[in-house]
């Protein structure tokens, strides 16, 4: 049974959010993930990327960490092409990448920071059965990952510090040293232009930070926060501008259900290689995908996409969480995991 008929056969159980329940509506899919190096961290990456989007067959794909750019979004583009699968996109000379079954007007960089040009956002508009939705895939800034002073570790230089961080000013304070913030503000005044034009937007990427839905009081005793309650940046900006975090939108309990994506349980590498705090438990969510709600525009479901297993202390371990993982049959080539969501638009 193709991994698409799965994908939309589970998330059609699960709770519908926003999708009106009349009238004539068409779904479409968007993965989102990062390749860590273009797969090249793994045997035979290049391969093994291309077995997991024929895999997935998703509508829309959000990619990032490609490595090399200019040559290995056309070599995917036509090996897609080569079992059956039409995708239009590219990268245009950035990290990201972007794929569609759609038509896409133009590819184009922006929410370009300065200080952080080469982490550019890669932007496509698409007409999505008679809706024009932009899409967007990100990369944000992977220094002062500041989530690592609870957990003992330094966000910059990954070595151990003499004792845990836990004041949330001084963590959002050299949080803020990184570029995600005002990268994230270029993206809402992006996206607000797109909105005004009657256009949805979907973004989607590695953030490099945790959303702060994840780090309240129900969880300040878990996963090493150490106490710490930290409204981080990059969520609270996008709630704040009307953007949802898909994954939280479905699944509010982040006890319950954490979603982490970082890292994976990945048995096809050392786990060294995975683990970068490997005396603490480092799990996080990091990777999203956030979407502007709207009447023509809803989310029906997501799940996380890769292997169940997840890092605790620089070891594979299960995971013991109410999340339920779409794992594909190929050997996964990242240390991430993704998302893959399942929208409905035309609500007429």
């Amino acid at each position: 049974m193709k991994l698409k008929i799965f994908i939309l056969g589970l998330v059609a159980a699960f709770i519908a959010v926003s999708c009106h329940p009349f009238g004539r509506k068409q779904e479409f899919s968007v993965f989102q993930l990062n390749l860590w190096h273009g797969g090249t961290c793994v045997p035979d990456g290049g391969r093994v990327v291309l077995e997991l989007l024929d895999e997935m067959d998703a509508d829309v794909v959000l990619l990032c960490e490609i490595k090399d750019p200019a040559s290995f979004l056309p070599a995917l583009i036509d090996s897609l092409a080569g079992r059956g699968k039409v995708y239009y996109g590219g990268s245009n000379g950035v990290s990201t990448g972007l794929l569609s079954r759609f038509p896409l007007e133009n590819i184009t960089k922006c929410c370009i920071v300065p200080g952080d040009e080469n982490r550019a956002m890669l932007k496509a508009t698409a007409d999505v059965y008679g809706h024009k939705v932009t899409f967007y895939s990100c990369h944000l800034d992977y220094r002062h990952y500041e989530c690592y002073m609870p957990r003992g570790y330094d966000g910059t230089s990954w070595t151990k510090m003499d004792a845990p961080v836990t004041d949330p000013e001084m963590i959002l304070a050299a949080n803020r040293i990184s570029y995600r913030d005002e990268s994230i503000m270029a993206f809402v005044e992006d996206a607000s232009a797109e909105i005004a034009k009657g256009h949805h937007v979907i973004l989607g990427g590695d953030f490099n930070e945790p959303s702060h839905l994840d780090w309240q009081e129900n969880t300040s005793a878990l996963w090493d926060h150490r106490g710490s309650v930290v409204n981080w940046d990059c969520s609270l900006i996008l709630q704040e501008h009307g953007f949802q975090d898909a994954y939280r939108a479905v699944y509010p309990d982040a006890v319950r259900n954490p979603g982490f994506t970082f890292p994976a349980g990945n048995r096809n590498v050392d786990v060294k290689k995975l683990a970068w705090a490997p005396d603490a438990d480092e799990r996080d969510r990091i990777d999203f995908i956030y979407f502007s709600p709207s009447r023509d525009l809803g989310l029906k479901g997501i799940t996380v996409v890769g292997p169940s297993g997840t890092v605790i202390k620089g070891e594979i371990v299960e995971n013991e969480s109410d999340d339920t993982f779409c794992t594909p049959a190929t050997v996964w080539p990242t240390d991430h995991k993704g998302n893959m969501a399942v929208f409905c638009v035309g609500f007429h």
